[in-house]
């Protein structure tokens, strides 16, 4: 009889994790049951997993993930933007000039820029920002696999084997992207960062579609995508909110620092979808938002004022700030853009 992969991991050897792990002097024990449940994984891996490409896959995603979330971890309270574009745009070129201005405006503004750390546009980013300033996401490619001038020998260097493991972190780790005109990966970078952000599986955050003046890069993909997704009922109207076009670093700056003004952070409790300000709206406000956007709250569930749930302990970067709660239809995020940009209005 074939062994099945839930009676790998018995009781005794449940009782063999948790020791090992209480015996490991970790730092912290906050992911313990998070930790049993990697171990356990990774021994049901030896059942479940025959291909040993496969289960050097999985063990090289998990080393990645774990070095990724260690190196960013001691600038958690700094926001960061995500700067993608073409890694064969010329030093002489428009873009490239606008690249290295927005990373130092950006910094200067107190923002981290993240890049691919190639050159092109990535060296650009960082060029403006600094490498104090900046963290470089690099990928091993036969080609273009070392990494920039200004982020080489720097600590917050990464370099990955995985793009899916990569992308992750360019998604988890921003509060905002900007776009330059690219080639296959800088759509790619932004159709899944569109994608993550309309089906609610990413935080919502600026999505800035940048280019020199007068250029027509995203005014053509703009244009595509209200002719042929939208005019084919493929997008809803209001996915156009998840994107803006713009030409000047100036304003660029200015759309994040106004996502930002009032906006902290939001999650699910529950059914309700917390939104963590750092002013409270007035009953005024509250009142107008739910006769707004009534469209995206369920019938029982209106915008109101809430303390903070139990739930949300452990998200300490946001303790002692106002909220307001309600019960979103899960699915309008463009709506939902909206609506914080109207929160950011007061």
């Amino acid at each position: 009889m074939q062994t099945t992969a839930k009676s790998v991991i018995d009781a005794a050897t449940k009782e063999r994790i948790e020791a090992l792990i209480d015996a490991f002097p970790a730092a912290s024990r906050t992911n313990r049951d998070l930790a049993i449940d990697v171990i356990e994984s990774a021994l049901k891996m030896l059942h479940d997993v025959r291909d040993r490409g496969d289960a050097r896959t999985i063990a090289t995603a998990v080393r990645e993930l774990r070095y990724s979330f260690r190196l960013f971890a001691p600038y958690g309270d700094r926001r960061k933007v995500s700067i993608f574009g073409s890694a064969r745009t010329a030093g002489t070129r428009e873009e490239y000039r606008l690249a290295v201005d927005l990373g130092r405006q950006l910094a200067e503004a107190g923002y981290m820029v993240i890049t691919g750390a190639g050159p092109g546009i990535m060296q650009a980013g960082h060029e403006g920002a600094g490498p104090e300033q900046s963290f470089g996401l690099n990928i091993r490619l036969p080609w273009e696999q070392g990494a920039n001038p200004v982020i080489l020998g720097d600590e917050k260097l990464i370099t990955y084997r995985y793009f899916f493991t990569r992308k992750l972190m360019f998604i988890r780790q921003s509060d905002a992207i900007v776009l330059f005109p690219g080639g296959f990966g800088t759509l790619d970078e932004g159709y899944e960062a569109l994608t993550l952000m309309q089906t609610g599986k990413a935080k919502l955050r600026p999505l800035i579609l940048m280019d020199r003046p007068g250029g027509t890069y995203w005014k053509s993909f703009d244009r595509y995508v209200r002719e042929h997704l939208l005019g084919n009922g493929l997008i809803s109207s209001d996915d156009l909110f998840l994107y803006q076009l713009n030409d000047r670093c100036e304003d660029c700056v200015r759309i994040i620092n106004r996502f930002y003004r009032n906006y902290h952070s939001a999650r699910f409790v529950r059914e309700w979808f917390v939104i963590r300000l750092r002013r409270a709206p007035g009953d005024a406000a509250v009142a107008g938002l739910n006769e707004d956007f009534g469209d995206i709250m369920e019938a029982d569930g209106p915008l109101r004022s809430v303390p903070a749930y139990p739930e949300e302990a452990e998200d300490r970067d946001c303790a002692g700030l106002p909220r307001v709660a309600f019960k979103f239809d899960r699915r309008q995020y463009g709506r939902l853009k909206q609506l914080i940009d109207a929160l950011n209005s007061y």
